[in-house]
């Protein structure tokens, strides 16, 4: 036995042993909740749930983001595989219960009242929508560098697609477009805009189960949509399953900032932005491969926060 390892072992094994830690492993796990909203999806005390929290965040296992007055917390992604591989089991041996079972259910709710805020939010502002992107992030999300690369014969997939300007910019250069978006505003505005491209198509759907069959896209664009959505590794596992042998995912996206709740509230984020060590990990957590993520330079006409751009190929 290697006596070195085994206490740390016996920690986790501990750690792991309480029913209340492994739900909210459980939850993290899928996406972020702050304190209160763990406690309405457990339906346990406050002060119980924090107890918790700082016991899972002593040994590794869970992280926190603050946003204003709240605390966001998720699973840390610096477990190692030793933590990783136990999770694995352990969730795997209780997760299918009738209580994780209603833990997943109102965790849903939980959720879906963080996408309408962003729902409302595109709703009221598709008409002034390119304006607003532009002033914000500047000219670089027209991708309009990167154009040329596109091979003529390619579907390429502009999920999160809005008001269609980046649709429009890639129907000339790639064999067929669909453009995907869950907002009917939104997607009203593409569709004049995209009325003379032929080989240009929309879908209304989610980006969490998007409209889009097995390998049917050779690229996948994420242009300033990730901050969007409540869980980011479900929209890049979903989007690994749509991209064919060898294509290629790019996510362009803001950098984590402190703005304040303020902002996000403003713009209808879910997420303050993203550290590039994270996309890097859930890229990885998606089975893509050749994964690159690297900052982009500022934008000297643009007022909001700094930009990244990561690719990767399925």
């Amino acid at each position: 036995m290697n006596t070195r390892t085994s206490p740390a072992i016996f920690e986790r094994l501990s750690v792991l042993g309480d029913e209340t830690r492994t739900r909210i492993l459980s939850l993290l796990d899928g996406s972020e909740f702050t304190v209160s909203e763990l406690c309405a999806v457990l339906q346990v005390p406050q002060p119980s749930v924090s107890r918790h929290l700082k016991a899972l965040a002593s040994d590794g296992w869970v992280e926190a983001r603050a946003e204003g007055r709240n605390r966001h917390y998720h699973l840390s992604p610096q477990l190692d595989d030793a933590a990783r591989s136990l999770w694995r089991i352990v969730h795997d041996e209780v997760g299918g219960s009738s209580v994780y079972r209603a833990d997943a259910e109102r965790a849903r709710s939980v959720l879906e009242k963080r996408r309408m805020r962003a729902t409302e939010f595109f709703a009221e502002s598709s008409a002034e929508w390119d304006r607003t992107r532009e002033e914000l992030f500047g000219s670089a999300t027209g991708l309009a560098p990167l154009l040329g690369l596109i091979d003529p014969s390619c579907t390429v997939g502009d999920l999160g697609c809005g008001t269609g300007a980046l649709s429009a910019r890639l129907a000339p250069f790639a064999g067929r477009t669909i453009g995907v978006d869950r907002s009917e505003a939104m997607l009203s505005t593409a569709n004049a805009r995209l009325e003379d491209h032929e080989n240009a198509e929309l879908r209304c759907g989610e980006l969490e189960s998007l409209p889009v069959a097995d390998n049917e896209l050779d690229l996948a664009i994420l242009a300033l949509v990730l901050h969007y959505v409540v869980d980011p590794r479900a929209v890049l596992a979903e989007v690994r399953r749509t991209l064919a042998p060898g294509g290629r995912i790019l996510v362009l996206d803001m950098r984590r900032h402190d703005r304040g709740s303020g902002f996000s509230d403003a713009m209808g984020h879910v997420w303050p932005g993203f550290e590039l060590e994270r996309i890097g990990a859930w890229l990885a957590d998606a089975r893509f491969r050749s994964i690159r993520v690297q900052p982009l330079a500022p934008d000297p006409g643009a007022t909001g926060p700094l930009l990244f751009i990561a690719s990767a190929c399925a």
